[in-house]
């Protein structure tokens, strides 16, 4: 049945999706303050400085549009009486993090997950049929929603397209330079799906109406899978990050406080030393890593920006649909730049850190 291949590619995916429709929901109980740990040992400034920052983290995950075995997960930790041990443990490998990842893996989650993007990409003016059935089917049962999977939206996409087709009023025309505009998208497009689904509306046997169908919602769900796997992408890194950030500064707080009795000094100040040359270099490598990705955020801001500017100027039928979504992405788009600008920041602070430490061991 045509258009399945967008059925497995948006599944594929959804493996590590957002929850659109339940995006940046709380629970009810989500502003009341969380318990915190107190300690006897004080942690040292660097140790405390991570700490927050990865509760901080685990934070703006709650509150986030990951999916919503994350978000939930998230605040489970963040509510949990043991304070930054049990943030910890949910960062560390096989953790609450990786448990919800698993979670969201099953064909329950995968299922809720594509009907809630559909939804979130397939405007009612241009997709009634289908809009109505992702709608019902989210509504409805596992049963309900694995059933509009496996045919209910190949077969609402064929009654769109048939009442497109018969509307012969409202029938969109492709001019050449839509199609060279999608052609262009199709090898130079800053994101992989999106340059996944104008190649799929070129393939070959494609029609005008596979290019009226990329305009109407192809091109957001490309756009949107995108944006998810960014996000996706970014959360698995720094997660791991701070495990390992945790980790390093543990061990080299640690070899500091063994200098202090220790039978050969100098070995031990070479230890110490190097311990914290490993967690500066751990924290230059990953404000690197989010200037990087503050460039990719960037890029898709300003790509976003000019399509937008584009569909507002054009006088072309097939752009009215991309407008109002255009503009939403660059909105994304900025505020995941300014995500990645102040994590770069942090982890600045987490190499300066260091470093006075490293050269405090240097003498």
């Amino acid at each position: 049945m045509r258009r399945q291949w967008w059925v497995a590619q948006a599944l594929t995916v959804s493996m590590l999706t957002v929850s659109g429709a339940l995006a940046g929901t709380a629970p009810a109980w989500a502003d009341a303050p969380a318990p915190i740990s107190v300690s006897t040992d004080q942690p040292s400034p660097i140790a405390a400085a991570a700490a927050e920052n990865a509760r901080n983290r685990v934070l703006k995950m709650a509150k986030s549009n990951l999916p919503a075995e994350v978000r939930v997960s998230a605040w489970n930790a963040l509510r949990s009486s043991r304070g930054d041990v049990a943030i910890a443990e949910w960062l560390a490998p096989g953790g609450g993090y990786d448990a919800a990842k698993q979670r969201m893996r099953t064909t329950r989650s995968r299922n809720t997950a594509f009907c809630e993007r559909v939804v979130s990409t397939h405007p009612v003016a241009f997709s009634p049929e289908v809009r109505t059935a992702a709608e019902r089917a989210l509504q409805g049962s596992d049963a309900d929603r694995a059933a509009f999977v496996r045919t209910g939206y190949a077969e609402a996409q064929q009654r769109d397209r048939a009442a497109r087709e018969a509307d012969a009023q409202h029938r969109q025309e492709v001019a050449a330079n839509d199609r060279s505009f999608v052609h262009a998208l199709a090898e130079q497009d800053p994101g992989d799906q999106v340059r996944v689904a104008a190649q799929w509306a070129l393939r070959a046997g494609a029609t005008n109406a596979d290019v009226v169908e990329f305009f109407g919602y192809g091109w957001m769900t490309g756009a949107a899978l995108d944006l998810e796997g960014y996000r996706t992408r970014i959360t698995d890194a720094e997660v791991l990050r701070h495990h390992t950030l945790k980790l390093l500064i543990e061990k080299a707080t640690a070899a500091e406080q063994d200098l202090k009795d220790a039978a050969d000094t100098a070995k031990a100040r070479a230890e110490a030393e190097g311990a914290w040359r490993a967690v500066a270099e751990h924290a230059d490598a990953a404000r690197k890593a989010w200037l990087a990705e503050q460039d990719t955020a960037r890029a898709q801001a300003e790509n976003w920006r000019n399509i937008g500017k584009a569909a507002k100027e054009s006088a072309d039928d097939l752009w009215k649909n991309i407008a109002g979504p255009a503009d939403a992405n660059q909105d994304s788009w900025a505020k995941e730049q300014t995500e990645a600008a102040g994590s770069a920041v942090f982890w600045k602070d987490m190499f300066d850190r260091a470093q006075d430490s490293e050269n405090r061991m240097r003498g």
